[in-house]
């Protein structure tokens, strides 16, 4: 727990020297650079701790009344909107001011230039930061998942608002000597600042706030977006952060670890052809064979919506933490199935949701695909450290004997003492499946009641009972060959026999919502999936969504009623 708050705490301070934090800075530079010297301190602590309630409680609290999830984005603009103005206008600011001065009980103290007044602002400010650092701090929070709300959550969601306040802190003593020295022009100053916090919540409200910080984490060297990066990276950490991720059981009996593997040989490896952007290499640079000459390598061949991909990369990432230092490495070649998985942005997110260190590069024309002549998602190939391929695998499971061969070439590549092998933990197909995979466009649709052709439709009614493992629209929807995107009234219903049920949808515009009916009634809590809460599911980034969660296979009717705009692309069941 110490550990966990420990990197809060440098979250926090990184997160506040990111670019995400510049809107909020004219806000916090004109609360705190007025006033007493104890106001910096007031501005900053209510910052951490409205900050705090907004990315703890309020998620909690929008989610329970079934607001959107840019509520809190929503609250954050209105308040940079009222900030600004009453900056810009001074006669509105003084009249909030004095209002604010009779509606807060208790001592002068809390009134005017002391460290109450500037807590006062800053606990308002807590709502602008929220949305910045949200995100981040979410992640955190998901890696203490198993300490309690009340205690855990709140000391690491604590944790990291310090260290953003910290860094704050010594921003405002900076700004202060500055504006001692702009005294007499302070009243145009703050009108300044306040026409620049205008200016940002118009940004916001278009959007042009998350497209800069898409281009800036796109075009900077990664450790002016993440200063937290190189903290990571370096030999002492990254041993740690290695020791922390060999949980769960062996991936290998130990009896069987080394017993060695008999391996053909199948030809020279093909070379990396055709590809876009490289994630996890040094400043984004490209790789060869030839780079990697020396080494053990494992080729995946992955795509980030498939649900067979998503349950390897836990042991890809385990081999790859276990066996780097003795001279392995894995390459994930991202092929995509469906035309928004080309985008960097969405390959990119993916790898931080499932947390892969090792080097990860774009095949968006599917040219090094081809190359290895390759037709299958996942697809593993072992090279040897002379470049030739040893082995293939091609699915899920197979593990132990992938390690072994793993195992087996660092060995003949004169790593002999290899040690102990690596752990993993992930989620495995379920047995009983009976549910096949479908499609929601025209060109792989199978399993659909009424025909599904290119254009816009009109399904019409929902229908009555369904046989298992049939699939039937309902209302408008718009068909092409890869996609289908709701209209009024859209509802899909199926006659499901597995334990799991996944979804490939979209609404990258602006988050939308699918109710989510089992057997005609609201999903309960326990039966649903990770993305569906109170029987509703908020769709936004294109990935693939986990819907239904049951105990054990069973049959079931799984009803979606959608907003309008969402587009999906492929069912698939575990």
């Amino acid at each position: 727990m110490a550990l966990l708050m420990l990197f809060a705490l440098v979250a926090g301070a990184g997160t506040a020297l990111s670019p995400c934090v510049l809107p909020i800075l004219p806000a916090v530079l004109s609360a705190g650079v007025t006033g007493g010297r104890r106001r910096p301190l007031g501005v900053v602590t209510g910052l951490a701790l409205s900050f705090t309630f907004a990315t703890v409680g309020l998620v909690y609290v929008i989610d329970a009344l079934g607001l959107p999830d840019g509520a809190a984005r929503d609250l954050a603009i209105a308040v940079l909107y009222a900030f600004g103005i009453s900056l810009l206008i001074p006669p509105i600011g003084d009249r909030i001011e004095a209002l604010a001065s009779r509606a807060v009980p208790g001592p002068a103290r809390f009134r005017g230039d002391g460290f109450g007044s500037g807590l006062l602002v800053g606990g308002s400010l807590g709502l602008v930061y929220a949305p910045c650092a949200g995100p981040i701090l979410a992640g955190v929070i998901v890696v203490s998942a198993a300490q309690s709300f009340t205690a855990g959550r709140l000391a690491v969601a604590l944790s990291y608002a310090a260290g953003s306040a910290i860094v704050l802190y010594l921003l405002l003593i900076g700004g202060r000597r500055l504006a001692g020295r702009l005294a007499p022009v302070r009243g145009r100053v703050q009108m300044a600042l306040g026409a620049v916090m205008v200016l940002v919540a118009v940004a916001m409200t278009a959007n042009l706030d998350t497209r800069f910080q898409t281009a800036i984490a796109s075009d900077l060297p990664s450790f002016l977006v993440n200063p937290t990066r190189g903290i990571e990276a370096s030999n002492v950490i990254s041993a740690d952060l290695a020791k922390v991720s060999q949980h769960g059981p062996p991936v290998v009996p130990p009896s069987q670890l080394d017993q060695p593997v008999s391996l053909q040989t199948y030809g020279r490896a093909p070379d990396f052809t055709g590809t876009q952007d490289w994630f996890n290499t040094p400043g984004g640079r490209s790789l060869s064979m030839s780079d990697l000459r020396g080494r053990v390598v494992l080729i995946d061949f992955w795509t980030y919506t498939c649900i067979n991909c998503i349950r390897t990369l836990p042991y890809l990432e385990a081999w790859q933490q276990r066996y780097s230092r003795d001279g392995f490495t894995v390459i994930g070649v991202h092929s995509p199935e469906f035309p928004f998985e080309k985008d960097a942005g969405n390959v990119r997110a993916a790898i931080a949701q499932n947390h892969l260190t090792y080097p990860v590069v774009q095949d968006n024309d599917l040219a090094t695909w081809d190359a290895w002549g390759n037709q299958y998602w996942p697809a593993d190939y072992l090279v040897d450290a002379n470049g030739n391929v040893r082995d293939a695998h091609f699915g899920e499971g197979g593990y132990a004997q992938t390690e072994r061969a793993i195992r087996t070439l660092l060995a003949e590549a004169g790593h002999s003492h290899l040690g102990p092998g690596a752990r993993a933990t992930a989620q495995a197909p379920s047995a009983g499946l009976r549910t096949p995979e479908t499609y929601l466009g025209a060109a792989r649709a199978q399993g659909w009641v009424s025909a599904v052709h290119p254009g816009d439709q009109d399904f019409g009614a929902a229908p009555g009972p369904l046989l298992r493992n049939q699939f039937a629209y309902a209302g408008r929807w718009a068909i092409t060959a890869e996609e289908a995107t709701s209209g009024l009234g859209a509802e899909i219903d199926l006659e499901f026999d597995a334990r799991r049920v996944f979804l490939v949808l979209g609404s990258p515009d602006r988050a939308r919502r699918i109710q989510v009916l089992l057997d005609g009634r609201p999903i309960p809590a326990g039966l649903a999936g990770a993305d569906v809460r109170n029987g509703r599911a908020t769709i936004r980034a294109q990935r693939l969504y986990r819907l239904v969660d049951l105990p054990e296979v069973t049959q079931h009717r799984l009803t979606l009623i959608f907003d309008p705009g969402i587009s999906g692309y492929a069912f698939t069941f575990g």
